[in-house]
């Protein structure tokens, strides 16, 4: 890929992935333009796309990952879905603090909006993230609100949301990844010691969504997270915040399950049986988007 200029997906023949489950995913690389830089993307369409898009931000404490590592998780997300994945390669810390990451996946945003627009007529965008990508889809949910552009659902798999990592169940499991340490040691590399306050003005950029004054008509919200992570408490936390705030929101919790569950290879879960939790981000994907499609006029935004 030619990193000097920007490029649409192309049209002609791409790599593919196939499942004889699910059918074929195709995938292609763009370079998207934002702010005087360009955002690296992979875009993966299943051979018979529903429509709609869902921008997908990687895992990785902010610091490491990328859209390449991440393949499989984001080609599944778009095979059990039908709809078309854009996994991001935001830039990471310690070179590019907060908001450099959020203000990348933003930029996603607004491509897929025009590309949904471009192809269906219908800005049918969803976000979503892993990990320290689901910390940004969150945040990035509810700029998005403020600015009137609020997605149609957010799907958020394990997101940290606190800094001071003081739940419970940081100490619950001892030795598991994340521990409280890494975790306070990654906020910090991404986002400085200040302590989390409301953010006042509709052009606040959220490090995390608990620096939002108010959750009232973020987008409807998705949260997967194993029974064994970390960051559990953090999750279910930002649930019932969600749920207070009038947001519709769906958490499965998977039991067994640890930190980065995504990332485990889908044969680890035996012969011909899919990944549970790609599985299930997947479906719930394609519940949201068809409730969306079914509950307003097909139009241009």
């Amino acid at each position: 890929m030619n990193r000097g200029q920007a490029t649409r997906p192309s049209p002609s023949p791409s790599p593919s992935i196939t499942s004889p489950a699910e059918g074929t995913v195709r995938w292609t690389e763009a370079l998207l333009p934002s702010g005087g830089h360009q955002v690296p993307v992979r875009v993966y369409r299943p051979e018979r796309s529903l429509g709609g898009w869902l921008v997908w931000a990687h895992g990785g404490s902010w610091q490491h990952g990328s859209a390449a590592q991440w393949h499989e998780v984001t080609s599944d997300l778009a095979r059990f879905s039908g709809h078309n994945v854009v996994g991001v390669d935001y830039r990471l810390a310690p070179a590019h603090a907060h908001p450099a990451a959020l203000l990348d996946v933003l930029a996603a945003v607004r491509w897929a909006r025009r590309e949904a627009v471009r192809e269906t007529g219908t800005a049918l965008v969803a976000v979503g993230g892993d990990s320290a990508g689901g910390t940004l889809a969150a945040s990035a949910a509810l700029v998005l609100r403020n600015a009137g552009q609020s997605p149609a659902g957010q799907f958020l798999a394990y997101p940290p949301t606190d800094p001071g990592c003081r739940a419970p169940s940081y100490r619950a499991e001892a030795g598991a990844f994340p521990s409280a340490d890494q975790m306070r040691a990654a906020w910090h590399v991404h986002r400085g010691s200040a302590p989390v306050r409301p953010l006042p003005g509709a052009d606040a950029l959220y490090s995390t969504p608990l620096e939002a004054p108010d959750l009232s008509g973020a987008a409807p919200a998705y949260l997967a997270v194993g029974d064994l992570d970390p960051v559990a408490d953090d999750v279910h936390d930002y649930a019932g915040a969600l749920r207070r705030a009038g947001v519709p929101t769906t958490l499965r919790t998977f039991p067994g399950t640890p930190h980065a569950a995504l990332l485990v290879p889908a044969a680890q879960w035996g012969p011909g049986r899919a990944h549970p939790m790609r599985q299930w981000l997947g479906r719930m994907v394609s519940a949201r988007f068809e409730a969306v499609a079914d509950s307003a006029p097909h139009r241009t935004q």
